[in-house]
């Protein structure tokens, strides 16, 4: 199947869920407060206005000439509010530019008089201008238009932004908390998986659903540990009794029959059930392994060494002596004995009968990719996948020899339990190359 490079992490995917809610209810709520803060804050901001313009008209009305400018000069160091007489000459801009200040402008005008004047600047000095008139004299009244002015783009920027970083923090415990009983199913299910049937969850957990769950995996663990413990004990039992029988039969053969080459087969046909039986032994083996630093061109040279009979296969390492892995130098001598048996089997060339093995390896990143390759015939491309199969032989033209067709599975489930990964092709100059995946050890 091939990997999905935009798949997300159950935490981030709720965390996404939850931050693209929350972000959409601010937002909804944010346009809902500025409709609903809208007209009050606009015939607040007249009725303010309004009171200023009455209070002034009244101190100037009843004020005599010397006190009007007394009062002028308190309402301006008080208030920052300008009274000054209005001029035939005078300019003036309209003050409405907008929803909010029309709402303004028309408000101030109910309340003073359809024939009140609201400017926006007059004579190029800007404000909110407001004119009045006290019997034939009008006046002009000056005050600040930030008085009135909307809740400003800055503001609702600070807000909402406060409120998406609470949103986002909050998202991420919530998504935390509901993501933990899962992420610790995820941990166990890999224990399991990795042969450590000891792994419990617990089950006195709040939520039901996830307490129901933790109950039914933990029973499912105690019964995967009483079946591998039962295979365990089968599995010796049988290597036992299949063995102490074949001793004897070879013991008898190589006693009782005359005939050299007959005695020669037998012995060969029991040879070959004693290292069947083995293959059945290394294929179900528990898959605890201990994962440390090795060398692995001092595990190829072992692994080479088994092979001297240069009559039937040669094999050539170039490997530095200073590469190391994370890997099991039990396993990883395993895995390189059976790479090479099979291709001592199945690669041998047609034309010479000599298997030739090469073992070079790359470095890709933090991994070490070892490369062991043959020259024999090759497999059909199809029948690739099906290699690592247990029991699965090829065509005719890598099959001469008999097994039990489990050395390549055996290889794959070896480097699954050392964390790494077996991929198998067909060379470019012919033969098979079996690519070894494990991470470079610090």
């Amino acid at each position: 199947m091939p990997e999905n490079r935009l798949a997300l992490s159950l935490f981030w995917r709720t965390f996404i869920l939850l931050g693209l809610l929350l972000t959409v209810g601010i937002v909804a709520w944010v346009q809902t407060f500025r409709a609903l803060e809208f007209e009050p804050r606009a015939v607040q901001s007249a009725q303010q206005v309004a009171s200023l313009v009455n209070l002034s008209r009244a101190g100037l009305r009843y004020a005599d000439s010397i006190n009007r400018v007394t009062l002028i000069k308190a309402l301006f160091e008080a208030e920052s509010i300008t009274l000054k007489p209005s001029e035939p000459a005078d300019t003036y801009l309209p003050f409405e530019q907008d929803r909010f200040t029309r709402t303004i402008a028309a408000e101030l005008r109910a309340r003073l008089g359809s024939d009140t004047v609201v400017a926006g600047s007059v004579n190029g000095v800007p404000g909110l201008w407001v004119r009045f008139a006290i019997e034939r004299d009008l006046y002009w009244l000056q005050t600040d238009s930030r008085r009135v002015g909307a809740m400003t783009g800055r503001t609702w920027f600070v807000w909402v932004g406060i409120a998406l970083v609470a949103t986002l923090l909050g998202s991420i415990v919530i998504a935390r908390l509901i993501n933990k009983p899962l992420k610790e199913l995820s941990f166990a299910a890999s224990r399991i998986r990795e042969g450590e049937y000891d792994s419990r969850l617990d089950e006195s957990m709040i939520t039901r659903e996830i307490r129901e769950v933790n109950q039914g995996f933990n029973r499912m663990a105690r019964e995967l540990a009483k079946v591998e413990e039962d295979r365990a004990v089968m599995l010796a039992g049988i290597s036992h009794d299949l063995r102490t029988p074949l001793a004897r039969m070879r013991l008898e053969t190589e006693m009782s029959v005359a005939d050299e080459e007959a005695r020669r087969n037998m012995v060969a046909d029991i040879e070959q059930l004693d290292a069947i039986i083995d293959k059945f032994m290394d294929y179900a083996r528990p898959g605890e392994v201990e994962l440390v630093p090795v060398h692995v061109a001092t595990v190829v040279d072992k692994a080479i060494s088994q092979f001297r009979d240069t009559q039937r296969i040669r094999i050539t390492s170039k490997l530095p002596i200073d590469t190391r892995v994370m890997a099991d130098e039990t396993e990883l001598g395993r895995v390189l004995t059976n790479l090479f048996e099979n291709a001592r089997r199945y690669g041998r060339n047609t034309y010479t009968g000599v298997t030739n093995v090469e073992v070079s390896y790359t470095r890709v990143g933090s991994w070490v990719v070892l490369s062991v390759r043959d020259h024999g015939p090759g497999v059909a491309a199809e029948k690739l996948a099906e290699l690592t199969t247990p029991f699965f032989r090829g065509d005719a033209a890598r099959t001469a020899a008999t097994g039990a067709g489990l050395g390549l599975a055996i290889v794959e489930k070896a480097l699954q339990r050392m964390g790494g990964d077996f991929e198998l092709a067909n060379a470019a100059g012919g033969g098979l190359v079996a690519h070894i995946k494990l991470k470079r050890a610090p």
